[in-house]
């Protein structure tokens, strides 16, 4: 799943738009209805966009799935950068995990988890995506947790990097439990309970 896209003309503003809309409509489809379940005739509707427009943006629907991923991939390091790097960093943080999986219901899972568990085995080069997307979210996890660490609010002999990969670990678990349970009590607690242990308040 190479990136073609790096290649072709830049887009005009209002191509960037009308991209962005199939994109967006594109990843809520797929987390929803998998990607097995989501045609590209579905897109197409959802973005109203006519299918010239379509295929202009995205000739087939590998193109697009990468750009899905980019999207959600994208999507959390910006939520978790913005969270971890405000005034409340870490409580601002763990809020805004859980409100996200209360304001889905508890459905749905992680968008970039789903996609690694559909894709992971039968596409090598989506599965390549998809651990860079992994790995950019936990580094922007290592950032916030790097100013707690040389404030001394970690716990001894704990490595900011590998706490990251922890809470990002532990976060997959805990969306897994409350999408198939329907309730955020696992996730919450999965992320009060590392927090408690790797946090000095």
């Amino acid at each position: 799943m190479a990136n073609k896209t790096n290649d072709r003309p830049r887009l005009t503003a209002k191509g960037e738009r009308v991209r962005a809309r199939i994109v967006e409509g594109a990843a809520a489809l797929i987390h929803e209805r998998g990607v097995a379940g989501t045609t590209l005739e579905d897109v197409k509707g959802a973005a109203e966009v006519s299918g010239s427009q379509l295929y202009h943006y995205f000739p087939d629907k590998n193109e697009l799935l990468q750009a899905v991923i980019d999207y959600h991939a994208d999507t959390l390091v910006d939520h978790n950068r913005q969270a971890l790097g405000s005034e409340d960093g870490i409580a601002a943080w763990r809020n805004m995990l859980i409100a996200g999986v209360m304001h889905g219901q508890a459905k749905g899972g992680c968008p970039l988890g789903s996609l690694g568990g559909q894709l992971a085995e039968s596409d090598p080069e989506a599965r390549a995506l998809i651990a860079a997307g992994f790995e950019r979210w936990s580094a922007a996890i290592s950032e916030g947790l790097r100013s707690l660490h040389a404030d001394g609010k970690l716990a001894p002999g704990i490595d900011p990097d590998a706490l990251a990969t922890t809470m990002l670990a532990t976060l997959q678990g805990g969306l897994l439990l409350a999408q198939v349970q329907r309730s955020t009590r696992p996730f919450e607690v999965a992320i009060d309970t590392v927090l408690a242990l790797a946090i000095q308040t």
